[in-house]
């Protein structure tokens, strides 16, 4: 069996930079154009700036200010405000992955962020929406538009809301106070007949630390997700495909406010992802 490791440590900062400080572009390592080289892996930068993609729909920046390397290896992701516009960023995965174990370890505030703004860390396929709903499961730190809600960790397996709402798809965490803010760690085993995920306060899994878990099974009704006049077939557990991949978001809710709330730019910090695939 051969095991990728790619582990992903993620700051969270509004407008100030996290230690690392911008390149000019042509000094930017792990960068060539719209592919960014990290963890030993390639990942194409989604680039929308003549028109807006989901989710959301966002701007999605190709700007090197927005997504780029540093010296250390560590991805910089950003919301940010150029040109009269706020601007979304989204990393792709080139390496086809699926069943297996997904492991974050994620560094920043994560707690007080505004409720219109979303860390998305999930698996994708853009050709499996027929028989899989996209082979999309994911880890979500989001307050939904919700500016009193106090728990932000939620997670998912899709459908959950793409024509009707699918509440037994979802989960959301009430994780210890202060538990996420610093240095926490989350993972997801995805399996043909079950996936569980667990989160963790520090860095590692160390089930002392553990402050949130859920599991998904077979045993939970399929699901139809509808899509722009499309629906796919019944599904409980989605399976993966050829060209399932993980990504990276990191994006504003519009509906809510079309800039942040707090109207600050934000930055992620990625520094590693890790996959074992069974």
């Amino acid at each position: 069996m051969k095991k990728y490791i790619i582990l992903i440590l993620v700051t969270v900062s509004t407008t100030g930079f996290l230690g690392c400080e911008q390149s000019d572009p042509e000094d930017v390592l792990g960068r060539i154009g719209d592919v960014v080289y990290f963890s030993g892996y390639e990942w194409d930068v989604k680039i929308y700036e003549n028109t807006q993609q989901g989710p959301g729909p966002n701007w999605f920046s190709g700007h090197y200010e927005d997504v780029w390397v540093d010296e250390k290896g560590y991805l910089h992701m950003s919301i940010s405000n150029r040109d009269g516009r706020w601007w979304a960023s989204e990393v792709v995965g080139r390496d086809n992955i699926g069943y297996g174990m997904y492991t974050w370890v994620v560094q920043g505030d994560l707690e007080n962020i505004p409720e219109n703004i979303v860390l998305g860390l999930f698996s994708w396929d853009n050709n499996t929406f027929q028989e899989a709903a996209n082979s999309e499961v994911d880890i979500e730190f989001a307050k939904w538009g919700d500016a009193e809600a106090t728990s932000t960790l939620h997670y998912s397996v899709q459908p959950t809301n793409f024509g009707p709402y699918y509440p037994e798809r979802t989960f959301e965490a009430e994780t210890p106070e202060g538990s996420l803010v610093g240095v926490s760690t989350h993972t997801f085993l995805w399996t043909d007949t079950i996936i569980i995920w667990k989160s963790y306060s520090g860095d590692g899994i160390d089930p002392a630390n553990q402050i949130a878990e859920w599991s998904f099974n077979l045993d939970n009704p399929a699901r139809i997700k509808n899509e722009n006049g499309l629906s796919s077939d019944p599904i409980i557990i989605p399976e993966p495909g050829a060209t399932t991949n993980a990504r990276i978001n990191f994006w504003i809710m519009p509906w809510v406010d079309p800039a942040p709330t707090d109207k600050l730019e934000r930055e992620v910090v990625i520094r590693s992802f890790e996959y074992t695939p069974l």
